[in-house]
């Protein structure tokens, strides 16, 4: 019956020859749908599809156990029972990032103004005992209070069998800069060239003192480095065996100086030697007064008036037995904006300290 009820469509001798044009077939497109009916015999391979499903079924389950173990694929994954352990996992990615941060916060100081002292500077003295290693101190705290990073060297220490506290030593309780280091250390209390040939001790060499200073130039903004004694006091050897000085060291890092010098009687002659000898080397040079009394004489008035063309701080006497709080946050008031101090007008100063 069935072959019958096929054969009769096609029995009308006008429909035969319609199949011939590509129009007919379309009115007949069940012919056509027959055989398209055994494609959906293909379900069978998609039978085995929904079989594949029973692997697949299994497969994100033996994943989600391991989803947690890995913490940068759940961050992808949708899944929701490992979601609430995620953002724990999640959380530390940033604080590694944090954490380079800090060495990307040395380049906040803020552009030097007013003539501010920056790199490697000098301190030397008129003389030893005149407050070098205070003033240096004074001013390592208000560049620090500035934002600078500071470090403060010490070439040659000498004295050290006393058992006192060294130079570095008050620095770092006073102003705690951020490095401070000593090159070469002698037990008897001597300039250090001689110290070290008392004590059989091998001489600081001059370019391995100016390498270490640059070395930290390179991670500092400001580098303090503190002499011994005055500025012609022999410091160690050169390569070639001779003697060199603290202004030799000035020289050779072609920095500027600061000359710590007395308040009271004869500092006027001792003073101007000095900076005469910096000058002559064409190291630029300020002053600053280490001890100022706190009952200042006529003779003080005297040597300040004649000194302010060349002052660039006045660091009172005993600032060094301060409490380290008090000297920090007073530092900045002994000293004029070129050092990172808000002393901007000497008369000013002289009536208060008056």
């Amino acid at each position: 019956m069935t072959s019958e009820q096929q054969t009769a469509p096609p029995q009308t001798p006008e429909e035969n020859p319609i199949p011939v044009s590509p129009i007919s077939p379309v009115p007949v497109s069940p012919a056509p749908v027959t055989p398209i009916s055994p494609v959906p015999v293909s379900p069978a391979p998609l039978s085995p599809a929904p079989l594949s499903p029973a692997p697949f079924s299994p497969a994100p389950f033996s994943p989600a156990p391991d989803l947690p173990e890995a913490p940068v694929s759940p961050g992808v994954g949708p899944a929701d029972p490992a979601d609430a352990d995620l953002p724990p996992l999640t959380v530390p990615v940033p604080e590694p990032a944090a954490a380079a941060r800090p060495p990307e916060a040395r380049p906040e100081p803020r552009p030097a103004q007013h003539g501010e002292w920056r790199g490697i500077v000098v301190v030397t003295g008129t003389d030893t005992g005149v407050g070098k290693t205070v003033a240096t101190a004074a001013v390592a705290a208000a560049a620090q209070a500035a934002g600078l990073r500071v470090a403060v060297v010490k070439p040659g220490q000498t004295g050290t069998a006393e058992g006192g506290p060294t130079d570095i030593d008050v620095v770092t309780r006073l102003a705690s800069p951020h490095t401070s280091r000593t090159l070469a250390s002698y037990p008897e209390p001597l300039a250090p060239l001689a110290a070290a040939r008392v004590a059989g001790m091998p001489p600081l060499e001059l370019y391995e003192a100016v390498d270490a200073i640059r070395a930290e130039a390179e991670k500092h903004d400001l580098v303090l480095v503190e002499g011994a004694g005055g500025l012609l006091v022999p410091m160690g050897v050169r390569p070639s065996g001779e003697a060199w000085t603290v202004a030799d060291l000035a020289t050779a890092l072609g920095a500027q100086t600061i000359v710590v010098s007395r308040a009271g009687l004869g500092t006027l002659n001792h003073t101007a030697l000095t900076l005469e000898a910096l000058d002559r080397r064409g190291v630029p040079a300020k002053v600053v007064l280490g001890a100022w009394p706190a009952e200042p004489e006529l003779v003080h008035w005297a040597n300040l008036t004649e000194l302010v063309p060349h002052l660039v701080g006045a660091v009172p006497d005993g600032a060094g037995q301060m409490e380290p709080g008090v000297f920090r946050r007073s530092a900045p008031g002994w000293l004029t904006p070129a050092l990172y101090g808000v002393l901007d007008d000497w008369r000013v100063w002289a009536d208060e300290a008056g």
